[in-house]
């Protein structure tokens, strides 16, 4: 049995749950996993057992439980600063704070309209106002990002400050909806929501979500 475990909802549908998972991964620890399946009957009583808040994801250390993604982020850079979950300038890690609590509070429109499911195909569909505001939004925190931090550090892989990092974990359900809903891009957006897909955790998540047997209808757009 692993020293954490970590608790999240579908791996399909949970935008929430995929922010927190990738923050351990990166963190490189080893961990448990529960899997709660959303939207049934017994699924809050389920989720209540390990998280305080009655949200997923949490994670579980000791005793201690830590949810919401945000917090999984901090406690792990606690722990293990040593990973990089956040970039090393400090100058770097506001702006990445900053851009990761936006997603956090922010783009109801996107995410209302275009909620996340990584098996499903629905290009078009979803595209208000609202939500192209929200699109221009996000890929112009991503190229200003890269314009103005990736290239400063020694690694660059492609992501929001070189490496794969907190910030990009915070905006990786995103990328999935942008495949999902066939959304056109820029070139440099583009190519960001490629090397998100090709992280090997990444990859990992979404073959496990497109296994997964539970469907949601409400999520399930006709």
């Amino acid at each position: 049995m692993a020293e954490f475990t970590v608790v999240i909802g579908n791996k399909n549908y949970s935008s929430w749950s995929l922010r927190g998972w990738l923050m351990v991964r990166i963190a490189g620890i080893e961990f448990d996993e529960i899997v709660v399946p959303l939207d049934r009957p017994e699924t809050q009583a389920a989720i209540r057992k390990h998280s305080p808040s009655g949200r997923l994801p949490v994670l579980l250390h000791r005793g201690l439980a830590v949810w919401d993604s945000l917090a999984i982020a901090e406690y792990l850079n606690d722990l293990k600063p040593e990973v990089g979950l956040w970039p090393p300038s400090a100058a770097a890690r506001a702006h990445a704070r900053s851009i990761s609590a936006e997603m956090h509070s922010g783009f109801p429109d996107l995410r209302n309209s275009m909620p996340m499911n990584i098996r499903a195909s629905y290009p078009g569909m979803g595209m208000t106002p609202g939500t192209r505001a929200d699109i221009e939004r996000i890929t112009s925190l991503w190229r200003d990002c890269r314009k103005r931090f990736a290239g400063a550090f020694q690694k660059d892989d492609g992501f929001l400050f070189g490496a794969f990092g907190a910030a990009d974990a915070m905006f990786a359900p995103v990328v999935t909806r942008f495949k999902t809903y066939g959304v056109t891009l820029d070139t440099d957006a583009d190519a960001y929501c490629t090397a998100v897909l090709g992280h090997p955790a990444m990859k990992e998540w979404i073959d496990a979500a497109q296994h997964e047997p539970w469907l949601i209808d409400s999520y399930e757009l006709k």
